[in-house]
């Protein structure tokens, strides 16, 4: 998932110097649906069957593994930039029912209410009651970081990491793109059967959008975790779709912006 690059390197108090340094690959990735072009994303190759199934999840036109017969790259394409995807007989495909540009883009025209409203259509909110502890929410970044090899190696890459009630890291992506990593981790866990994941954890390197608590709540994420900061629209998304949502969540501590009922309180001694 890296390339090597020939570099200037510079550094106060020292000499310009020629180096070798690795970056973070991106390339195109054209999603088909029964040959239908449906979207292209820019993203970083590898785990490309789980971004595509986590995509198509999280868009609401599969709702579980049996709904795909085959996921296989397009036959013309030789740089394997193209996969396609095979409904089993009975699933209904309507392009009109993708919705990455319709509602889940922060440029569609649509915001507020109606957006949540147009998501609350297609996934219902998240019902599930278990709690955490707030200092297991604070390992959980140090836990991530420390399987996130390429972003080691280069620093540009996202990453998503899925964990148990326990804090047991399950799965970790890295991408380019935040969303595609996350796409990635639904879709392995799509394919592996284990949804619904209302007694899971979800951890995003980035910041937490609303396309973000979207894709989890497509999957039933109970607490969603970022690094960095949420917007408005997702805390008002988290709150009405009975996920619990926590931001800034690095150095020991978090803002927790939703569902509130999931962290537990410590009683005083």
């Amino acid at each position: 998932m890296t390339s090597p690059k020939r570099i200037l390197r510079w550094r106060k108090d020292a000499p310009i110097q020629q180096a070798m340094d690795r970056v973070a690959i991106e390339e195109p990735l054209e999603i088909q649906v029964e040959t239908r072009p449906v979207s292209v994303t820019m993203r970083t190759p590898g785990h490309d069957p789980e971004l595509v199934a986590g995509f198509l999840l999280s868009e609401g036109m599969i709702h579980q593994a049996d709904d795909i017969q085959e996921i296989r790259p397009y036959p013309r394409n030789r740089d394997g930039n193209s996969l396609g995807v095979f409904l089993k007989p009975g699933v209904p495909f309507d392009l009109i029912k993708l919705t990455r540009h319709v509602f889940a883009s922060s440029s569609c025209g649509l915001c507020g209410k109606a957006s949540i409203q147009a998501v609350h259509a297609h996934f219902k909110p998240v019902r599930s009651r278990f709690q955490v502890d707030p200092v297991l929410l604070a390992g959980l970044p140090d836990a991530m970081h420390q399987v996130q090899e390429t972003f080691q190696s280069t620093g540009g890459l996202h990453a998503a990491g899925l964990f148990d009630t326990t804090g047991k890291l399950l799965l970790c992506r890295e991408d380019v793109g935040r969303h595609n990593a996350v796409d990635k981790v639904l879709g392995h866990a799509l394919l592996e059967r284990w949804l619904p994941l209302n007694r899971h954890i979800l951890l995003v390197s980035g910041r937490a959008s609303f396309e973000i608590l979207q894709k989890a709540l497509s999957a039933q994420v109970s607490i969603l975790c970022a690094v960095g900061a949420p917007s408005s629209l997702a805390v008002d998304f988290a709150r009405t779709s009975g996920q619990t949502l926590i931001g800034f969540l690095r150095d020991g501590r978090f803002n927790a912006y939703a569902g509130t009922h999931r962290i537990r309180r410590n009683q005083p001694s």
